[in-house]
Order: C-alpha cells, then sequence, then structure tokens
C-alpha cells in the first residue's frame, strides 16, 4: 500500500491603501492537501482438491459442502470433475482465506483417515 501526500501552500499579498492613507499589505495563506491512496487488490488463490484412488466420492461431496459452502449439485459436479479429470478447483480466494481451507481440509480428512489432498495455487 502507496500514500501520496501533496500539500501545497500559497501566499497571496494584496498592496491597498489603509484609512490612514497609508500603504499596506493584506497576506493569507491558503492550503491545500491533497492525499490519494493506492490500494492494490490481494493476490487471489484457487484452492483445489485432488484425485486419489481411496476417498469415497461421498466424502469429497460433504467437504465442498461443508467447508466451500456449494449446494449438492454443485458438489457433485465438482465431484465429477475431479474424479474424471484429475483435479478440482474448489474456490479462488485471498490468500490467508486460501491457506485456512487447505488446512481445514486436510485436517478434517485425516480426521476422518481419507487421504485427500487439497493444495492452493496463485491464479
Amino acid at each position: 500500500m502507496r500514500f501520496v501526500v501533496a500539500i501545497s501552500f500559497v501566499f497571496m499579498a494584496k498592496n491597498h491603501m489603509n484609512e490612514k492613507g497609508v500603504a499596506g499589505t493584506d497576506s493569507c495563506i491558503n492550503t491545500k492537501a491533497e492525499i490519494s491512496s493506492k490500494v492494490r487488490a490481494p493476490r487471489l488463490y484457487r484452492v483445489l482438491l485432488v484425485n486419489d484412488d481411496y476417498t469415497p466420492m461421498e466424502f469429497v461431496i460433504h467437504v465442498l459442502q461443508k467447508f466451500f459452502h456449494k449446494d449438492h449439485e454443485s458438489s457433485k459436479s465438482i465431484m465429477l470433475k475431479i474424479h474424471h479429470q484429475g483435479i478440482g478447483e474448489c474456490g479462488v480466494y485471498a490468500y490467508e482465506i486460501a491457506e485456512m481451507k487447505v488446512n481445514q481440509v486436510m485436517n478434517y480428512s485425516r480426521q476422518n483417515q481419507h487421504p485427500l489432498q487439497c493444495i492452493m495455487e496463485h491464479k
């Protein structure tokens, strides 16, 4: 994140005569501050499930529903893509969220004694 601050001061003087006929000056200072920030969007990461020969299809559907909030039909579609193509995308997230999803799925798979692999890659 980068912040750019630009401040300019303008000094203006006007010559005029006061009521006694003496030349004088009025002065004022105008202050103008511009603050602009350029915020870059976070890099996105794809969370992927990898096919294996041992994890039941029903468990993969359950994982997609539990951790990625997919409905039954989209979970089934993703599961079939994983089964036929070897890998399938569960979602796209910022780094921290993608990392958390991968860890949650891996821990849950191990607790349920399944070798399901979950990985993340830069989009």
